[in-house]
């Protein structure tokens, strides 16, 4: 009997060791494979951030010419690089660009893995045209801004109210501000809407946003044929884990629900990385604060290059009624 009870003792306690075990190589491979999602979604090495790859496929191939002329003639532009703090302590960069002693002053947030003389060298050239003085800030985890972690508008939103606070304490009370956004950037400036911004904030200009960091999310990983339902719970614990940041914390619906800022959306209807529809979602939000101009056979942030005319009268209409 003392030898039965012995053997059972150590069945249960090699029981118990088996348990460990694959409790053990479970956890490492959730863990695991949350780095591996953290890594490939929000991971931003410091070198060669500002070789920003150029745009691929053949819906970008008829402007390509024009594209890099206006690159070119913003690349070409005299500036000033400014820096802040973000109030987790990184310093952002931007890049500031003075028309004249005050004029409104608009900011500009690029997106997710790009650069401001990439996504705004088209609207740099309706500020300029407008004479207004411009501000394009490189995004935490981009070109010359610290960070390694791109947290898809979550604590951008804050670097964005930063930014609005820096220009109001380096232009003066008076200074009226517009946010423009493309891509992440749009969302970005989206996020913010749901903070407490200065009464300077006339206007916010949103070009092809996502509707959530979840949502893109579940898109890409549909686009790279990797089911959501699997992608996803690594993506966001990896986000958690290492990027410091909940990806369902905020989003741009939710924001803009209750904004009291002005916001105008334009997106491109056949959009094969954001989809037309998330910004539809936006406008649904807050129809009474937002309107909404999408743009026939415009990919991804190609909409002022499809119809630069229909674009510019449409931006600077709004700038135009926000600011009078």
């Amino acid at each position: 009997m003392g030898i039965l009870k012995v053997l059972n003792q150590l069945n249960r306690v090699m029981i118990l060791l088996i348990f460990l075990i694959i409790l053990a190589v479970v956890l490492a491979l959730i863990l695991g494979f949350s780095y591996f999602a953290y890594r490939i979604a929000f991971y931003s090495p410091n070198k060669d951030r500002d070789k920003v790859q150029a745009t691929t496929g053949a819906q970008y191939d008829p402007y390509r010419e024009v594209m890099g002329l206006i690159y070119r003639n913003l690349a070409q532009r005299q500036c000033e690089y400014v820096t802040i703090r973000s109030r987790d302590g990184l310093t952002l960069s931007g890049r500031y660009y003075h028309v004249r002693d005050g004029a409104p002053l608009d900011i500009g947030f690029h997106g997710y893995r790009s650069a401001p003389l990439t996504d705004f060298s088209g609207g740099a050239e309706i500020s300029f045209q407008l004479q207004h003085n411009l501000l394009l800030v490189d995004q935490r985890a981009h070109g010359k801004s610290e960070g390694n972690t791109i947290t898809f508008g979550v604590k951008e939103r804050y670097d964005c109210l930063d930014w609005v606070n820096y220009a109001i304490s380096r232009f003066g009370e008076e200074t009226q501000i517009v946010l423009y956004g493309i891509s992440m950037g749009a969302a970005t400036v989206l996020m913010a809407s749901g903070l407490k911004l200065p009464q300077n904030v006339k206007g916010i200009i949103a070009d092809c946003p996502y509707s959530s960091p979840c949502a893109i999310i579940e898109t890409v990983s549909d686009q790279m044929r990797i089911p959501h339902a699997l992608a996803s719970p690594f993506v966001k614990l990896g986000a958690i884990l290492y990027g410091g940041f909940n990806p369902e914390e905020t989003d741009a619906v939710r924001a803009v629900k209750d904004t009291k800022v002005p916001i105008l959306l334009i997106h491109g209807e056949t959009d094969s990385f954001v989809p037309c529809a998330m910004s539809e979602e936006v406008y649904l939000a807050n129809p009474q604060m937002v309107q909404r101009h999408t743009f026939p056979g415009a990919d991804h942030g190609i909409s002022y290059l499809v119809d630069k005319k229909r674009y510019t009268k449409i931006v600077t209409d709004f700038i135009g009624n926000v600011l009078k």
